[in-house]
């Protein structure tokens, strides 16, 4: 796979975890952060075009994902767990005296974490860049969950999320491979619904659509781990 030439791989320990992590360049620090249903893999070809131009790209499976450890409990996927997780890694890989603040990506829910990070630890971020997700302030007159159901309805994905083991039933049914590759080759501009009986608002009897940026080998990647993992951990978020 040409796309993942000269990318190293490891696991270090953070945070009481064991966290995998992709790698590749010297220079400073880019940490990338991934979102739903991702992987570090989201990430390679900016990796590789990064590194070529004089940067260290560095990009985790966040906790529950992939190669890093899955804690059992819903309550370790709070935005200090993980953002403790990424503030443990830097302190490993790139440490204060070597090198105080980094770049950081984000996209989706790693995005949402990316803005808790700078929130949080402003002292370890040099600048940063999100996609998909605006920093949206906390306001303690509203429950997220209760509001997006009130905004968007019961079918919408992080409302059908809530009810642990039954969403994970529904892809089961499905094939966990087809629900993985179906989020992935979502492409209606709309917030993403999980109708019950009708998952996806389409037939089921035909191979998912991929997008052109998503090849049979990449799908193949994403499918076997997340059939490796499970897809609870991810929804814990």
């Amino acid at each position: 796979m040409k796309s993942m030439e000269g990318i190293q791989h490891k696991t270090v320990s953070v945070n009481g975890i064991n966290m995998h992590i992709a790698e590749k360049g010297e220079g400073p620090l880019i940490l990338f952060i991934h979102g739903f249903p991702d992987l570090w893999y989201t990430w390679r070809h900016q990796i590789n075009g990064l590194s070529a131009l004089g940067y260290r790209a560095l990009a985790p499976d966040l906790r529950g994902y992939g190669g890093t450890d899955a804690p059992d409990c819903v309550a370790d996927y709070t935005c200090f767990h993980v953002v403790g997780d990424l503030i443990a890694l830097l302190d490993t890989e790139a440490p204060p005296d070597k090198e105080d603040k980094v770049f950081v990506v984000g996209h989706d829910w790693g995005a949402i974490i990316a803005w808790f990070l700078c929130l949080f630890r402003p002292d370890r971020v040099k600048a940063l860049f999100n996609l998909s997700a605006p920093f949206i302030p906390c306001d303690p007159r509203f429950k997220p969950v209760e509001t997006l159901e009130v905004l968007l309805g019961k079918d919408y994905y992080i409302v059908r999320f809530q009810e642990p083991g039954e969403i994970e039933a529904e892809f089961a049914e499905i094939s966990l491979r087809r629900a993985v590759l179906e989020l992935l080759s979502y492409r209606i501009p709309d917030p993403l619904y999980l109708p019950k009986g009708n998952l996806f608002g389409h037939p089921l009897d035909c191979p998912v659509n991929l997008p052109p940026w998503l090849s049979d080998q990449d799908a193949d990647y994403y499918a076997n781990q997340f059939q490796e993992t499970g897809i609870t951990a991810t929804g814990n978020y």
